[in-house]
């Protein structure tokens, strides 16, 4: 009340359009002011308002209009160029994005019932479809926003949906799996482990890592332009929801490797969505709105950025191993293939009409080679580093001779190309042919 004319004198100084209404309403302020300004304007416009004598329980109401026609607004666009919305528009954003317990929980058990389904139907389609639904994205950025604005409630709040959220997520999970289990909605005997989209989460690797990061960064981004949150938001609940429903898959069956492996997954993904978004929010600029507290948000960001940063060095020694791991079999699957093709084109199996039919199990999984890996570094551990288990199939004429052997001779090569211990068991199928 009573601040008419030093507010209409900040909006004249800045060449900014107005108009003014006088308040007819409960008569607690003086009158109503309305002005157009580019979005990144908002916020240091609203700062010399305060100044001006502006209280801070004053109404404040920014909309986004279709259309301004004003021979100023290009001269503002030019003195506020930018693209980032204001300080209160960010808050304003993220509570919306965090919606109330109980509409975020439902959303969430929806979503990872959908996800597990996916995930046993090993449907990719399905599992996109239910990060639509996944609410993951709005406490993320809100827990972010909290800490740069110094904002503690919805840093809070937003972590403790986040955390709470996945807990559930893995806990309907396993109440599914377990409900689900030996019934006839799954074929007898089925193995998890071997389903695709299952196998995915169980075997992450520093591309996980770089999908999460990246997830994050859009979604700051999204929000402070004001443009694809929902997409983004998929992508978000993607690097979470499926990895939370394998764990508790995992939990179902009583694989707890499983369960272990997807739970670290999602800890990485969570913990580097809530850096990268942290981080370039308050590069962006983004501070608390008085001056006294930007030294604590600082400090605050500085911290957590620290702790979440030496958390995902800590977890990524795990994506280091896995990785390696990963990288290894392939290059020992690689290895068995080549010379099993050159060993079958020598002259001696070749003349004989050997064929090789190309079924090759390489039975060498990563967590062997990162056992492997163990008993190398602490030589005195009573462990036995598991072989290579080679099994492939020959096919031969009817009528021809067997070179003797063949099982030997391909153990002995393979170790020397592999520089690995190898079991080899060969299978042999005998083929006829009609003659003309």
């Amino acid at each position: 009340m009573g601040k008419r004319e030093p507010v209409l004198a900040v909006l004249d100084n800045e060449k900014i359009d107005y108009a003014v209404w006088d308040e007819t309403g409960r008569g607690e302020f003086e009158a109503l002011v309305q002005f157009p300004i580019p979005p990144i304007g908002v916020e240091p416009v609203l700062e010399k308002l305060r100044e001006a004598g502006i209280r801070e329980n004053a109404y404040t109401i920014v909309l986004s209009p279709e259309t301004v026609v004003s021979s100023r607004l290009e001269a503002l666009k030019k003195r506020y160029s930018g693209l980032r919305i204001s300080r209160e528009e960010l808050i304003a954003r993220a509570e919306d994005l965090a919606p109330a317990t109980s509409t975020f929980c439902a959303f969430l058990v929806l979503s990872t019932i959908i996800a597990t389904g996916g995930l046993l139907l090993d449907s990719a389609a399905t599992i996109i479809g239910a990060m639509v639904v996944a609410p993951l994205m709005g406490p993320a950025i809100s827990a972010s926003v909290g800490t740069v604005i110094d904002e503690r409630k919805l840093t809070t709040r937003g972590i403790k949906l986040q955390v709470g959220g996945l807990l559930l997520a893995i806990l309907v999970a396993a109440a599914i799996g377990a409900i689900v289990k030996g019934t006839l909605l799954l074929p007898p005997g089925l193995d998890i482990r071997d389903i695709g989209q299952i196998a995915e989460r169980t075997s992450p690797n520093f591309l996980s890592l770089f999908l999460a990061l990246g997830s994050g960064l859009a979604g700051a981004i999204s929000i402070m332009r004001g443009s694809g949150s929902t997409l983004v938001g998929v992508a978000i609940a993607v690097a979470l929801v499926p990895p939370a429903a394998t764990s508790g898959l995992g939990f179902a069956w009583g694989f707890y490797d499983i369960a272990l492996t997807a739970a670290v997954l999602v800890l990485v993904n969570l913990l580097a969505i809530n850096v990268s978004a942290l981080i370039l929010f308050w590069i962006s600029g983004f501070r608390p709105a008085e001056e006294k507290a930007v030294g604590r948000a600082r400090a605050e960001v500085i911290s957590r950025a620290a702790v979440l940063a030496i958390a995902i060095a800590f977890l990524s020694i795990i994506l280091a191993l896995v990785t390696y791991t990963s990288f290894q079999a392939a290059l020992v699957e690689q290895q068995v293939n080549q010379e099993l093709e050159i060993m079958f084109e020598e002259p001696e199996y070749a003349e004989a009409g050997f064929i090789l039919s190309g079924i090759i199990n390489i039975d060498y999984k990563p967590e062997d080679i990162l056992l492997e890996m163990i008993v190398d570094l602490i030589p005195t551990v009573p462990l036995q580093k598991k072989p290579v288990i080679v099994n492939f199939v020959v096919g031969y004429q009817a009528g021809e001779e067997i070179p003797p052997d063949i099982a030997s001779t391909a153990e002995e090569r393979l170790k020397e190309v592999t520089g690995k211990e190898v079991e080899v068991t060969v299978g042999f199928a005998i083929a006829q042919q009609t003659s003309d």
